[in-house]
């Protein structure tokens, strides 16, 4: 069944988060992307149909904002007990294999997904040069099983707007994907 993002209130000040990458043994900071005039913060996962569908336009995204000041950063929060193709070491085997140029970290607590209020994946949260959340929701238009290409085009708008210090396009829309697999009994009062 697929979920939609919370669609977080757009200003909301970036959730701190101090992760582990499973591919490099490395803390991953928030705070470590003090330099960056924008930060993506990106919550994906390996088995979920929607991520493979885009994970192409992810690495296509990585590699093309590599060199410029938005700092990008994907996280997983899905319980590696019940879905173990989320586990840490797979994680860092998916990053080598596709070729992630971003972290891709592990929310073991699953605590800054929900502070994030992050439902599915994929769900996307960028923010500006005061961390102040200038758009959440989906990459582009493209689903599994559409003819529609992966283009990135609304969140690609999204970040050129803020690098250039323009305001942010009003339209958003949710993402759409599988729901984070939260452990039972930590599930968060945002997914119902």
């Amino acid at each position: 069944m697929a979920v939609s993002s919370t669609m977080l209130a757009l200003g909301t000040h970036a959730p701190d988060f101090s992760l582990l990458e499973p591919a490099t043994g490395e803390t991953v900071t928030r705070d470590g992307f003090a330099s960056k005039k924008a930060l993506l913060v990106m919550f994906i996962c390996n088995h979920c149909p929607y991520v493979q569908h885009v994970a192409d336009g992810l690495v296509a995204l990585g590699e093309d904002y590599a060199d410029s000041d938005l700092g990008i950063v994907a996280i997983s929060a899905n319980d590696p007990a019940t879905y173990p193709e989320d586990a840490p070491e797979r994680l860092a085997a998916e990053a080598r294999r596709r070729g992630y140029v971003f972290p891709y970290l592990f929310d073991e607590s699953q605590e800054v997904a929900k502070a994030y209020t992050a439902a599915c994946t994929p769900d996307f949260f960028l923010f500006g040069p005061d961390r102040g959340l200038a758009y959440r929701g989906r990459l582009d238009g493209s689903r599994p099983g559409s003819t529609t290409p992966v283009t990135g085009e609304e969140l690609r708008a999204a970040i050129e707007a803020v690098l250039a210090g323009e305001p942010v396009p009003d339209k958003q829309y949710p993402s759409l994907g599988c729901s984070i697999k939260f452990r039972p009994g930590n599930e968060p009062d945002y997914m119902g």
